[in-house]
């Protein structure tokens, strides 16, 4: 299954100033899968992988002290395998089971930088909050579930996956009606079968929504039984409530009290954060686009949030069971939520960052913009328009209010259009992913980015 992260992975590789790369994402997004199909292929008989929660066993190695020459030496004898700086890639797995070896991470990149190693995890987030993690020495990069185009290619749709990362600019990049309604098709099908890997592989061998969604179930349990992890940190009955109500308030600002009657606010918050902390959920705060940063004028206030994967979404929310139509309006789907979590979810993926929106209340009037963006150092409103024509009063607002915006994104089930006197350009939701990308894209340069700890 291609994952687009091979074409960093393949940058970093090759980097003269390259660190070790801790790899993030939620449980079950492939990270796993990722490393080993790059390992396997651009480290051939020079690739060596240990699972942490596979052998405890391997704890002790790094108990005594964090002396890389020594590590090395012990990990050779486990892997029976020779550990070569610049010839082997080594895989720390689920490395938030063994704290050290993280601390160990700093040492690798002083002592041994020749060294190609890449650790990765889930919860990775409550380990580095309990050790002290030196800033500078190690890169982060993080996989989400498949994007659209990552979905098409699994399809074998590896033309259209072409077209969907690469976002027209004038009347003639135009995709003809044809081509719109076969990728409006397949979107549908994305928004049942979602993004999380064992349900795609799942769809493609039986060709069966309702064999998918048995998976979003077992996924859904599966991160619940997870929970337990998080003691003592937890209550895991509001966690739960959390979970499933995040879902049910996609696409709307937060209210706790909406997530949970049973639970105090200051409980609801810490549960939500935990969420955030095992990346199953991000949140999207309300920033006004005065300048860069767009965090710098964050609040939580008012926010969203915006779940891992729409499959997941749709289990949560009581989706039936029994095989859904793919025909239909996408934005009629949970009035417009399930749209506006599939254009956060390829936002995220295209930007791995931080995601904003833009919300004004007020007496007199009140209004928000889906999400704010950020590409080639300037601020883009984006709009899921869900309404009918002519509805986009809060994008006008927006204009009025930041004039120093050049322009703004509408996402929907209509073909490309540009509307220069009034900012915007009108465009299929499949391209969301290339309205997050910075810079210009092509399938293969459109990839998560590495980034320094330090950034």
């Amino acid at each position: 299954m291609f994952r687009s992260l091979q074409q960093s992975l393949l940058h970093w590789k090759d980097d003269t100033r390259r660190k070790p790369l801790i790899l993030r994402g939620a449980r079950q997004v492939g990270k796993t899968y990722a490393v080993t199909q790059f390992g396997q292929e651009h480290f051939p008989n020079h690739f060596v992988a240990v699972d942490f929660e596979k052998r405890p066993d391997l704890h002790v190695i790094f108990q005594r002290n964090l002396e890389p020459q020594r590590i090395r030496s012990e990990l050779e004898i486990a892997a029976r395998m020779p550990i070569i700086p610049g010839k082997t890639l080594l895989f720390l797995d689920e490395i938030q089971a063994c704290p050290r070896a993280l601390m160990a991470l700093r040492y690798f990149y002083e002592e041994l930088p020749e060294l190609h190693l890449i650790a990765a995890g889930s919860l990775l987030e409550f380990a580095l909050r309990d050790i002290a993690f030196p800033v500078g020495r190690v890169m982060f990069t993080s996989l989400y579930p498949l994007t659209f185009a990552e979905f098409l290619r699994a399809l074998a749709e590896t033309d259209l996956a072409e077209l969907v990362l690469t976002m027209p600019t004038t009347a003639s990049d135009r995709l003809s009606d044809f081509v719109h309604e076969q990728l409006l098709q397949k979107l549908r099908l994305y928004f049942f079968v979602g993004g999380m890997p064992e349900a795609v592989a799942t769809y493609l061998q039986t060709g069966s929504l309702r064999d998918a969604m048995r998976v979003h179930a077992d996924l859904v349990y599966s991160y619940r039984q997870d929970f337990a992890t998080y003691a003592p940190r937890a209550n895991k009955l509001a966690l739960d409530q959390v979970f499933r109500g995040v879902a049910t308030q996609g696409g709307r600002q937060i209210k706790y009290t909406n997530l949970s009657r049973d639970f105090t606010i200051p409980t609801i918050k810490k549960n939500m954060e935990l969420l955030v902390w095992a990346r199953i959920l991000s949140i999207v705060q309300s920033a006004r686009p005065e300048g860069l940063p767009l965090g710098a004028t964050a609040t939580m206030k008012r926010f969203k949030t915006i779940l891992v994967d729409l499959g997941l979404m749709n289990h949560l929310c009581g989706m039936p069971m029994d095989t859904p139509g793919v025909s239909g309006s996408l934005l009629s789907l949970y009035k417009g939520a399930l749209a506006e979590q599939f254009v956060g979810q390829e936002l995220l993926a295209a930007q791995d960052g931080e995601l904003y929106y833009w919300s004004r209340a007020e007496k007199s009037s009140q209004a928000e913009v889906d999400f704010l963006i950020v590409r080639e150092g300037d601020i883009f409103p984006v709009e899921v328009k869900s309404g009918p024509a002519g509805r986009l009063r809060s994008l006008h607002l927006f204009f009025t209010t930041y004039p120093q915006c050049l322009k703004g994104f509408v996402l929907s089930e209509a073909p490309f259009s540009v509307l220069r006197e009034q900012k915007m350009v009108f465009l299929p939701l499949y391209y969301a992913y290339a309205v997050g990308s910075r810079g210009v894209l092509s399938a293969t340069v459109a990839s998560p980015s590495v980034k320094d700890v330090g950034e």
